[in-house]
């Protein structure tokens, strides 16, 4: 008989083998280059296009499963405690009404190998929290301590088929900091970047290039922050040493 585990709609999947990999999902190219490695798959969209691009990479590309999936990348900080380079590890993912809890064995394990990260639970829109006004009104709203536009879909997904998953984000933009228009401007669906459209903007409204200016700051910290973060974590994101619900 094979081992099975129950989906969320109660259909049986098949146990996912010991050498299956991690499916990492992140929203920016940046993202996605960082989170590569051994024994991961990475699948990088924005959120309008990724849930179509997760469900094919479960469906017909890892044909034998995976051992789980990580919303991993950057996230927009709701609280004045967090600054940009900070970790969040999430408890559970907020979404609308619902909340996602986080495979706790396997959180517990990212938590361990990143050393300094928050515990707290992150907040998923299928808009930028733009300025910091609605950080805060989304903050008061949730009780979440970060935001961003990919774990949503990922916690969706992953609870309708049963497949274990966490969530870590390092903070890009303060809860203080409000993103300026060059900024939204140069997004593409499939998380590159429009520098035309970001010189256009900037073209439009020239005022707007301190605060980009700052904004080029705080990623930095945060890129660097997710390249330290993610040697810690090791092969398959720490899998292997976390949820037993797929071991």
């Amino acid at each position: 008989m094979r081992d099975v585990m129950e989906t969320a709609h109660g259909n049986a999947l098949p146990r996912a083998p010991a050498d299956a990999p991690v499916l990492v999902v992140t929203g920016l190219r940046f993202e996605a280059k960082i989170a590569a490695g051994a024994g991961v798959h990475v699948v990088c969209q924005q959120n309008t296009a990724l849930e179509a691009a997760l469900a094919t990479a479960l469906d017909e590309t890892l044909t034998h499963g995976c051992r789980g999936i990580v919303s991993f990348g950057t996230a927009g900080g709701l609280v004045d405690a967090l600054r940009p380079g900070d970790w969040v590890v999430a408890r559970a993912v907020l979404a609308g009404e619902r909340r996602y809890a986080c495979d706790p064995a396997w959180t517990g394990a990212l938590r361990r190998a990143l050393g300094v990260a928050r515990d707290d639970d992150i907040a998923g829109s299928g808009q930028p929290a733009v300025d910091a006004q609605s950080k805060r009104a989304l903050q008061q709203t949730t009780g979440a301590a970060a935001v961003d536009m990919e774990s949503q879909v990922v916690a969706r997904i992953a609870a309708a088929r049963g497949i274990p998953f966490v969530c870590c984000r390092v903070v890009i933009d303060p809860v203080e900091r409000s993103l300026p228009a060059a900024a939204l401007a140069a997004m593409r669906e499939d998380g590159s970047t429009d520098v035309l459209a970001v010189l256009r903007s900037l073209i439009r409204q020239p005022a707007q290039l301190p605060a980009l200016l700052d904004l080029a700051r705080d990623a930095g910290v945060a890129k660097r922050a997710l390249r330290q973060g993610r040697q810690r974590l090791g092969e398959r994101f720490g899998v292997d040493f976390g949820t037993d619900a797929t071991a």
